[in-house]
């Protein structure tokens, strides 16, 4: 009986058997991947040599040399304007500077030069005048503001040896209001002068708004009341 099965499996009549290996289902796709990227790579590899063999890939570098080359410049160029830019500024501010600088200096010698004249039309009013006593000159009378009157006068005693002199100055106004004469004299009356050789005075006082002044008469008187010297100035 065992013979005849153990020649029954030995002859060709005996059943087929297929052997089969089994592999865990992590291990098939760990397989799997690595015969998809070793294709991929095969394929990229494929690509890159076509390119190559096209001159594609050459093109394209010469063209992203050329366009680092020409980013280089234009940044170079940027800074080189930035700095002229810089440059310009600061001359500009140095320039503005000195033509600030020179203006304050031309009004500085601007106001010197009205001062200098001022005190040479003063001194000049010193020189010595025909006759002697109390001579008033250099009456001087404006309207700074609608309302308000400045003046300006010099007092001046001549004579070899003059002595002290005590007495008063006023000023009579002359002129229109509303289209009318109208007259005005110094507010608080007369004012005290006292001097040997000479004396300058000078104030401002208020007037109507509406005032148009024509004549300035200014008066000096002695301690008795005497007018001792007048000067008229037509404005």
């Amino acid at each position: 009986m065992r013979w005849k099965l153990l020649r029954r499996r030995l002859s060709v009549s005996a059943p087929r058997m297929i052997v089969r290996s089994h592999l865990p289902w992590p291990l098939r796709w760990a397989m799997a991947a690595v015969v998809l990227g070793f294709s991929a790579a095969i394929a990229l590899w494929a690509f890159d040599l076509g390119k190559s063999i096209a001159g594609v890939d050459f093109g394209v570098r010469e063209e992203v040399v050329r366009l680092r080359a020409e980013l280089k410049q234009l940044r170079e160029d940027g800074e080189r304007a930035t700095s002229v830019a810089n440059t310009a500024e600061s001359l500009l501010k140095a320039e503005r500077s000195a033509q600030e600088r020179l203006a304050q200096q031309v009004r500085q010698l601007e106001a010197e030069k009205q001062s200098l004249q001022a005190d040479l039309g003063f001194f000049e009013k010193l020189l010595p005048a025909a006759g002697e006593g109390v001579q008033l000159r250099g009456l001087q009378a404006e309207v700074n503001a609608p309302g308000e009157l400045r003046y300006q006068l010099l007092v001046m005693q001549t004579g070899k040896a003059p002595g002290e002199f005590r007495g008063r100055y006023d000023l009579f106004l002359t002129g229109l209001v509303d289209g009318r004469p109208w007259t005005m004299s110094m507010p608080g009356g007369p004012k005290p002068l006292q001097l040997r050789q000479y004396a300058r005075v000078d104030g401002r006082f208020e007037l109507p708004a509406e005032a148009v002044i024509k004549t300035v008469q200014a008066r000096v008187t002695d301690h008795q009341g005497a007018v001792r010297a007048t000067q008229t100035l037509k404005l």
